[in-house]
């Protein structure tokens, strides 16, 4: 098995002993290989969506290698089309690459640099192909999985939980680096729950100044400081009968946690000033990058709020553990970009898909938002993936996981149904379920 299963390369040669020992070297190679002789007997086979490229010799018995090639074009732009030109013929070369042609190649040729190319040409379909595959994913998503992107084993488990703990009012604790969407997932748990018509108020509590805290968390009332002219409503008060999150709750004075814990048991609120008590009802979800179980062991944090707080959690993976992810979310936030600058997306290459997948992305999804705004702004990333740091990821790796997510992907909408997975990915029954036993991937999770 190898990462090229289900693609074959369509040979075109009019001469019978170097068709066939040309298609014996490719197949040696382990590539799959159809052979013709004329470009009309190949032209049924190169198909919208093919998983082939084609390499075919210019000087061709009737229709010759060039109309061969604007054919392709007409089919699928996206096949890569290879042509043999005979040697000096410089010209005929560079004819072909102005009319899109992936290569040439001169006879008479080295078996090694044929093969190379094959694979080459091969290598830019399969990542093609995927990427085409991630938008068509992206343009069926509806609901939580619009918003919370990625095929991934972990982002699955994340969906499931949220889904699970918006039907409840439990407070949740969220656990994550830096940039990998904690408030997106506060509002999902917000926006798939019965308050979703109230409001979602969020607040940093890193970036609030000490003396503001109090007022900015529980209001004041005319006259409770110098200042207070007129009544405020709190971000407590505002988010009554809604969500209330807590960002970087790490960040809370020691203080603040005391008056904070004590409205989350009575649920109870009295603003700056007054001695009413309001009655609040709400949920709480806080928002962290640090273990305050270890800070509150510590004495940072205080333990009974830790605990208050931690009723429920949803721990969000970094990046770099779900790097099957990254192109699925590159693509989407390209499409995002491209949009609001109002550019047109530039074409992402199989070298740069692999850069993408090869990076460690410590600012996680925030860096990658970073990184599609870039490329639709400057058409390339730059340095932006030199990282020394970070070990390269080999291909066959990222074409494995590249090829789990596409396949857990078509079981997934395709409710398990093997039959219909089969047709939808145009793979054989067996070829399939060894992919199945190779990934591990249970298809009965999936009915």
């Amino acid at each position: 098995m190898n990462m090229f299963d289900g693609y074959h390369v369509i040979y075109i040669e009019d001469d019978p002993p170097v068709r066939s020992s040309v298609a014996q070297t490719l197949e040696l190679s382990g590539l799959a290989v159809k052979a013709f002789g004329t470009a009309e007997d190949a032209l049924p086979h190169i198909t919208e969506g093919a998983q082939a490229i084609v390499i075919t010799d210019v000087r061709l018995p009737r229709m010759d290698g060039m109309t061969l090639l604007e054919k392709v074009q007409e089919i699928d732009a996206g096949i890569p089309v290879v042509v043999v030109t005979a040697h000096g013929d410089i010209s005929m070369a560079v004819r072909a690459m102005r009319a899109g042609a992936y290569d040439f190649l001169e006879k008479p040729f080295d078996p090694e640099r044929f093969v190379e190319t094959a694979i080459r040409a091969l290598d830019k379909r399969v990542m093609r192909m995927a990427l085409e595959d991630l938008r068509a994913q992206l343009q069926q998503r509806i609901g939580i999985e619009s918003v919370l992107l990625g095929h991934s084993a972990a982002m699955q488990e994340v969906r499931r939980k949220v889904l699970r703990l918006a039907a409840t009012s439990a407070d949740v604790m969220i656990l994550g680096e830096t940039g990998t969407g904690k408030e997106l997932v506060a509002r999902c748990l917000h926006d798939q729950s019965n308050r979703r018509d109230r409001n979602f108020v969020a607040i940093n509590c890193g970036g609030l100044p000490e003396t503001l805290f109090e007022s900015e968390l529980f209001g004041h009332e005319p006259g409770a400081f110098t200042s207070a002219g007129k009544r405020r409503i709190g971000k407590i008060e505002h988010a009554n009968g809604g969500t209330l999150l807590l960002d970087e709750i790490e960040s809370m004075p020691i203080q603040m946690q005391i008056k904070l814990l004590r409205v989350l048991q009575e649920r109870k609120l009295e603003r700056l000033g007054s001695n009413e008590e309001l009655p609040i009802n709400l949920r709480v979800v806080a928002a962290t990058k640090c273990d305050l179980r270890e800070l509150s062991e510590q004495q940072k944090f205080r333990a009974d709020l830790y605990y208050r707080l931690n009723v429920a959690q949803v721990q969000l993976p970094p990046l770099r553990e779900r790097r099957e992810d990254i192109p699925l979310l590159f693509e989407y936030f390209v499409g995002q970009a491209a949009e609001r600058y109002e550019l047109s997306a530039p074409e992402l290459s199989p070298e740069r898909l692999r850069d993408l997948m090869a990076h460690d992305w410590p600012g996680n999804v925030r860096e990658i938002r970073n990184a599609a705004d870039r490329f639709v702004l400057e058409g390339d990333l730059g340095e932006l993936l030199a990282d020394a740091g970070s070990e390269p990821v080999p291909l066959a790796q990222q074409m494995d996981k590249v090829e789990k997510a596409l396949i857990e992907q078509a079981l997934q909408r395709c409710q398990g149904r093997m039959q219909d997975v089969m047709q939808q990915l145009g793979t054989p029954k067996k070829t399939l379920y060894d992919k199945l036993h190779r990934h591990g991937i249970d298809p009965g999770r999936y009915r």
